[in-house]
């Protein structure tokens, strides 16, 4: 059976763009989407039994809003929805391993600061075992038709991360833009004579050990263009520099089952932080 592409809502327009993103997606994958929504447990008394009761219709109302606004967007695609016997982060976590993609909104905190995930968004992405996107509504509605972008280390590349992208790009019919970053040494802050040559010069040679790591996925996607590019400095900084001329950020996220922290690594969490376009990040082990 086709998985559905799942969605957290939550009512504000950041949920609304992310639900927009996943009926997009849904079509190239032809599957469905799946609404959820699940409400933080307020402690239990009195008022609070009366909070949730006048809660259930506004939720009704608004996940029914929201599934009609997207069948009437795009017409032929099945939308369904639920709300969530748990709370937000595990239920998320439970619908997300019902589905083949879990999509979430992200809180815009305007141009300079980028956007904050918010506790709920980054812990579900730091734990989840699914590709999970966040959508920022600042750019929903103009995210551009450039290339899907991916951040790669050529020393450890990862299988799951490029073939994401590679399938994405494949999907949109675009291009791959594959982005490996040599990081600076700490000390290059205190002035360009400080930065070693060598760095500069191991360029062509790294470029050329990434076009090696990409000759299979070429021969896997012979329609798809892979653009590779090496940049010196901040991984994080120069992917979200790019980011602007793409239409979708793959990032990589190490799988760690420990039930402490976000596990999201430095470079994604920069991304996720910064990025205008929407921003997939892929578990691996």
């Amino acid at each position: 059976m086709t998985r559905s592409i799942v969605v957290g809502l939550d009512g504000t327009e950041q949920a609304e763009a992310a639900a927009e993103w996943a009926a997009e997606e849904a079509l190239l994958r032809g599957t469905d989407v799946h609404l959820v929504y699940a409400k933080d447990p307020a402690p239990g008394s009195a008022l609070s039994l009366v909070e949730r009761e006048s809660e259930e219709p506004w939720v009704r109302e608004m996940m029914a809003r929201t599934a009609g606004g997207l069948r009437e967007r795009h017409p032929g695609l099945s939308v369904t929805s639920r709300v969530l016997p748990a709370s937000p982060v595990p239920g998320l976590l439970a619908a997300a391993e019902e589905g083949e993609l879990l999509v979430l909104g992200s809180r815009a905190l305007g141009s300079v600061a980028g956007y904050l995930l918010g506790s709920v968004g980054l812990t579900v992405a730091g734990a989840v075992e699914r590709p999970v996107v966040l959508v920022r509504a600042a750019g929903a509605a103009s995210t551009p038709r450039g290339p899907v972008l991916v951040g790669a280390d050529v020393r450890q590349p990862v299988d799951s991360v490029l073939g994401f992208a590679f399938e994405e790009a494949a999907r949109r019919r675009t291009q791959v833009l594959v982005v490996y970053v040599q990081q600076l040494p700490l000390h290059a802050g205190m002035g360009p004579a400080m930065v070693p040559d060598f760095r500069l010069s191991m360029v062509p040679e790294i470029k050329r050990s990434v076009e090696v790591m990409l000759e299979p996925w070429r021969a896997k996607y012979p329609d798809v263009e892979a653009v590779a590019r090496v940049a010196v400095g901040s991984a994080g900084l120069e992917l979200v520099a790019v980011a602007k001329e793409s239409s979708l950020v793959v990032v990589g996220r190490r799988t760690r089952h420990s039930t402490l922290g976000a596990h999201i690594g430095s470079v994604a969490h920069a991304v996720l932080h910064h990025s205008p376009v929407p921003v997939a990040v892929v578990p691996h082990s």
